[in-house]
């Protein structure tokens, strides 16, 4: 997620990527494109009056990974989600969230250990996407998202149609900002471009084959600015947190 608000931030705007349209709303990704193709695992995070805040992805058909400040103090009953379409608007499918489960070690002053889980009340019926076996400095991601396309925080609404772009990983050096370097991964801005408010939980992809797999999830900015794009951003590793996954969702 090239560019999310710096940690404290994240926190004081109720999530990485707040209500959409709204102060705790957080920058899609700038500098994107539209998406090329339909990503069925991709989810989107609405409040109960509609605003999209977050993304994730489908893992299983009864289980979504997003960012765990996404969840942190919600409400289940008051979340909604949709399944499977480009448009966060419409289409695809909209089940109902029946639990949340938080990482243990997240920690929400510097936002590492950033994983949440959802468990839905009955499965759906979307394609899950796979997790990723390796992510290393100088893969080829794709990050999608629904966050602003502008860069600067409040500058404008999320985007209710799914964006794309295509970066690749670097060293942990160069994010600045409470980096872990065992369980993240540090996600170049190309010329500016990168995740932004809006983005956090959603899918940081890596092309395995004919498929894509799920290699992060976007977490904050890679450096002390609010401004996206600035520096790399962060994600977390979903490569780092597959036991836990495994033994959480069976």
């Amino acid at each position: 997620m090239p560019k999310r608000l710096i940690a404290l931030l994240l926190v004081a705007l109720t999530g990485l990527m707040g209500a959409a349209g709204s102060a705790s709303a957080a920058p899609g990704i700038v500098g994107g494109a539209p998406a090329d193709q339909p990503y069925p695992f991709a989810v989107s995070l609405h409040t109960s009056s509609g605003a999209l805040f977050c993304g994730g992805s489908l893992i299983t058909p009864t289980w979504v990974v997003t960012a765990a400040h996404c969840l942190s103090a919600k409400d289940p009953a008051k979340v909604g989600l949709r399944v499977g379409s480009n448009d966060a608007g419409q289409g695809g499918e909209t089940p109902q969230a029946a639990e949340f489960v938080l990482h243990p070690h997240f920690n929400t002053a510097t936002q590492t250990g950033d994983l949440g889980l959802i468990r839905l009340s009955a499965p759906v019926k979307a394609t899950p996407l796979a997790l990723g076996s390796t992510a290393d400095p100088g893969a080829a991601v794709r990050v999608i998202g629904w966050g602003q396309t502008c860069a600067t925080p409040n500058c404008g609404p999320v985007s209710t149609s799914l964006q794309q772009l295509d970066t690749h990983l670097v060293e942990g050096a160069k994010c600045t900002s409470a980096f872990d370097g065992t369980s993240e991964l540090c996600t170049e801005s190309p010329g500016g471009s990168g995740s932004c408010y809006g983005d956090s939980g959603g899918p940081e992809l890596m092309r395995d084959g004919d498929r894509w797999t799920l290699v992060g999830v976007v977490s904050r900015a890679g450096s002390s600015s609010p401004t996206c794009g600035t520096a790399p951003s962060i994600a977390t590793s979903m490569v780092a947190y597959q036991p836990w996954i495994a033994e959480k969702t069976g």
